[in-house]
């Protein structure tokens, strides 16, 4: 990569981008969209694709000399830290489960994760010595959730976010330390709200802290003393307005904060702390992400989610300019608990793109320039043998603009001969955004037309966009897929006969909800740990989640008729298309007996159905070879059902 470069900017413009929001994008033109022609293009190994590293979760050490992060370098996501010069990593963790969100105490002889049992999403807190050593449980609660632990700046308590296995809200507890004890400081009565702690104060008296509602449409901001537990509302607000949290100045006296209070945009602003004034920053109709002070507090940051791709900035608090932090087009993050080094004179950040998978970065503030930490891809994987992604807009079938990453094999020809496919998003609140995507490079240089819509529902497009599908699931958004798909036959290059669709969580529920209720389009589907029934979903699934699923379809009993129609299981049996079914058998969200379900159903009406479950696999594969194993199930099911001629 070339040196980083700094470019002077009001805040107040921001994005260098010239559409200011999500109505003013262009319709894209099919027919523009044309294949590379590439003499290295190849189908892409599988091993190369998956042995390809997953990197993510830094923290600095107190010193600024080491970060410790969480790779998948064993096919496990284990503990690793690195010389923040660079060089070989050392192994601090081994476990067959995830270890993750580490954390390195102010005095620099510990470092606390938490990890997770069989995939199943209930986490203990771990303590490592950060030189090295035996693994401390220092929870051990089967029936207890703990996660986000934050040291305190005297290195003797830890704040962390419990949740009861029987609950679904979660509250602010602390540590001692020495003693292991926890004691809970809020108490959170409305199960429909969760609490998470934030950031300490530099002087370790206050916790701050968000209390969001389910489905992170109302949030709002608290100051919790310590040890006394007393709460300070500090952003109050009637209806549903979101704010957010990330970092406050060594003084406490000022918070780096977002909310969507302007027009339903989430948009960055500074909150004093004892007036409660907002002073915005930015004033965007796209996604603003807060980033943290630096140590001495003459500095911040921020992102800008623009249509899935972002930039970041770093702005200077005595002149309120943004310097813009120059990477390539993609996803890049100010990655680290904290992103600032010690000193304030570094920055961790992790980039990414279609073609080349997240790594993280040194960014140096002074010189402006970066160089590469982490080296994830195999040397084998070419960059160039595998296709961009193209961001693309189409009209679905109310008008409303639609975004999606398409991406087209290379060395293809015009004739309307191939084989597309679907990729719906998770969530129903997510976003797919410009990522290293192992499933698509995959599919794409093997020959198969990928689009990933934005449906409505989606996050980063602001908040009526994000509710436009509440009670309406499978309705519209699922009309937004298939207009999708008819964008890809428009390009001229896809068969419609030949057009495939796949997903996971809310994408694996999308494409149940596309096969039954749209059964005539699609020629095969693969799902993963798919919603398959509303009513047996909220049966079996965590409080927590019931709470979320309430609070976008409504309640089983007075929205009765909500869950029917927003049901797969009510189009289910119409399905002609031969569908694999992959499922986790330790999730919590989506539990196996979704996917039960469903091929008893296909199996008794003849639809030609098939499914594997991963034992010791939650709501998502972590482990390599069940990530290898998934995506070549997937590879042959459409080999097999959209290769073949179509009859």
């Amino acid at each position: 990569m070339k040196p980083l470069r700094w470019v002077s900017l009001f805040i107040a413009v921001g994005l260098i981008a010239a559409v200011k929001s999500p109505d003013d994008r262009p319709i894209t033109d099919p027919k523009s969209l044309s294949s590379r022609s590439n003499p290295v293009a190849a189908p892409i190994a599988i091993d190369q694709l998956f042995y390809t590293r997953a990197v993510n979760g830094p923290s600095w050490s107190p010193d600024g000399r080491e970060i410790v992060f969480t790779t998948n370098l064993t096919g496990r996501l284990n503990l690793w830290k690195v010389s923040a010069n660079g060089g070989w990593p050392v192994q601090l963790s081994q476990s067959d489960d995830r270890e993750m969100q580490s954390t390195w105490s102010p005095d620099g002889k510990w470092i606390v994760y938490q990890q997770d049992s069989g995939g199943g999403e209930y986490y203990d807190l771990f303590a490592l010595p950060s030189k090295g050593g035996e693994a401390i449980n220092l929870t051990g609660t089967k029936d207890i959730s703990e996660t986000g632990a934050l040291w305190s700046p005297d290195s003797k308590t830890i704040a962390l976010a419990r949740k009861l296995k029987s609950s679904a809200a979660s509250n602010v507890a602390v540590m001692n330390w020495s003693t292991r004890e926890v004691a809970q400081l809020t108490h959170e009565k409305d199960e429909n709200f969760k609490w998470q702690p934030v950031v300490w104060s530099r002087d370790g008296r206050y916790i701050f802290a968000l209390r969001s509602n389910a489905s992170f449409t109302d949030s709002s901001v608290y100051r919790i003393e310590f040890p006394g537990g007393r709460t300070e509302e500090l952003t109050p607000h009637t209806g549903e307005v979101r704010y957010s949290i990330s970092s406050t100045t060594p003084d406490g006296s000022t918070a780096l904060v977002s909310s969507n209070e302007k027009g339903g945009f989430d948009n960055i602003a500074l909150l004093d702390v004892i007036s409660r004034k907002l002073t915005w920053v930015t004033e965007l109709q796209w996604e603003a992400q807060p980033g943290e002070f630096s140590p001495r507090g003459d500095q911040f940051t921020y992102l800008i989610n623009q249509d899935g791709r972002t930039e970041l900035y770093l702005v200077d608090r005595s002149s309120m300019h943004a310097a813009r932090i120059d990477f390539p087009e993609g996803v890049s993050l100010f990655a680290g608990r904290p992103s600032f080094s010690p000193s304030g004179d570094r920055l961790i950040v992790s980039h990414q793109n279609s073609q080349r998978p997240a790594d993280l970065w040194i960014y140096d503030v002074r010189t402006g320039s970066s160089r590469q930490l982490t080296f994830s891809a195999l040397a084998g994987l070419d960059p160039e043998k595998i296709p961009p992604s193209q961001l693309v807009h189409y009209r679905s079938f109310d008008g409303k603009i639609i975004s999606a990453f398409l991406w087209l094999p290379d060395n293809i020809k015009r004739d309307g001969s191939h084989p597309g496919i679907v990729l719906p998003h998770g969530g129903p609140t997510g976003q797919t955004v410009d990522t290293f995507d192992r499933t698509v490079a995959a599919l794409v240089s093997r020959g198969y037309v990928c689009i990933a819509p934005n449906v409505r529902g989606s996050t980063g497009y602001g908040l009526a966009f994000e509710r436009a599908n509440h009670k309406d699931l499978g309705g519209g958004d699922l009309q937004d897929e298939v207009y999708a798909a008819r964008f890809m036959s428009d390009t001229g290059y896809v068969s419609a006969k030949r057009i495939g669709i796949t997903g996971g969580s809310y994408g694996g529920y999308m494409t149940l909800m596309a096969i039954g209720k749209t059964p005539g389009l699609w020629t095969a589907a693969v799902e993963e740990y798919g919603i398959i029934n509303w009513f047996t979903m909220f049966q079996h699934e965590d409080p927590s989640l019931q709470a979320y699923q309430k609070s976008i379809i409504g309640d089983p009993v007075q929205d009765r008729k909500v869950y029917e129609d927003d049901s797969p299981i009510t189009f289910i049996r119409q399905a002609k298309t031969p569908l694999l079914v992959l499922q986790g058998d330790n999730d919590i969200r989506v539990p196996k007996e979704e996917a039960e379900q469903i091929v008893d159903i296909l199996e008794k009406v003849g639809t030609v159905v098939a499914a594997h479950y991963y034992p010791n696999e939650g709501h998502g594969f972590a482990k390599r070879e069940n990530q290898v194993d998934a995506i070549r199930r997937t590879i042959d099911w459409f080999d097999r059902y959209l290769k073949a001629k179509p009859e």
